[in-house]
C-alpha cells in the first residue's frame, strides 16, 4: 500500500500544530516554508483536514491553521482518511472465478477469497494501530526522540519567525 506524500506532510504539520501555544495559529506558507514542501499543494491538505474537523483555519493577517481539537483526541487515521480517504487498499475483483477454474455458480464460492480475507485482516490492522496513535502521541514521541540540534534549529526559526511577524503587525 502507497500513501501520498500530502498524507506524510499532514501529519508532520498536525503534529508541529500540536506544539503550539493553544490559541495561536501558524499560516499555511509558514507550515509549508518549515517543512520545505510546495505552499500550495499543503495548502490543499491542511484545507481538506479543516473540512474534516481536524483543523481551525482563520484568515486574515493573524490567520493560519490550529488544530481543531486537543492533540491527544485526534488519531493519525483520522488524517490518512481525511487525505487518501476510507476506501480499503485491496479491492477483491474476484478473480479466482476466472480461467480455467472459473465459470462455476457462486455457490461453489462458500468461502470468502483467502486473499481478500488476508488483505481485509491486514488492512484492519495497519487502521487498528493508526486510530490507536494519537497526534499527541507523536508529538511526545518526536520530543522525545528527535535530535537536540534539530530541535535547536527549529526553536531558532520559531523565534525568527515571532519576532519577523510582529514587527509586521
Amino acid at each position: 500500500m502507497r500513501m501520498s506524500k500530502g498524507v506524510e506532510w499532514t501529519v508532520h504539520c498536525c503534529t508541529l500544530l500540536a506544539a503550539l501555544p493553544e490559541g495561536t495559529n501558524m499560516p499555511a506558507a509558514r507550515l509549508a516554508e518549515f517543512h520545505a514542501v510546495p505552499a500550495p499543494y499543503l495548502t490543499k491538505h491542511l484545507q481538506a483536514l479543516a473540512r474534516a474537523g481536524i483543523l481551525d483555519s482563520d484568515s486574515g493577517p493573524r490567520g493560519g491553521f490550529r488544530l481543531a481539537r486537543p492533540a491527544p483526541e485526534i488519531t493519525v487515521l483520522e488524517v490518512v482518511e481525511a487525505i487518501d480517504g476510507r476506501e480499503p487498499a485491496f479491492t477483491c475483483t474476484e478473480i479466482r472465478r476466472r480461467g480455467p477454474a472459473g465459470g462455476l455458480a457462486a455457490s461453489e464460492y462458500r468461502k470468502p477469497c483467502g486473499i481478500h480475507a488476508l488483505m481485509d485482516s491486514a488492512d484492519e490492522a495497519w487502521r487498528s494501530e493508526l486510530a490507536a496513535t494519537s497526534i499527541g502521541d507523536l508529538a511526545l514521541y518526536v520530543a522525545a526522540t528527535a535530535s537536540p540540534k534539530a530541535i535547536g534549529r527549529a526553536a531558532a526559526w520559531f523565534q525568527q519567525i515571532s519576532v519577523r511577524e510582529s514587527k509586521t503587525s
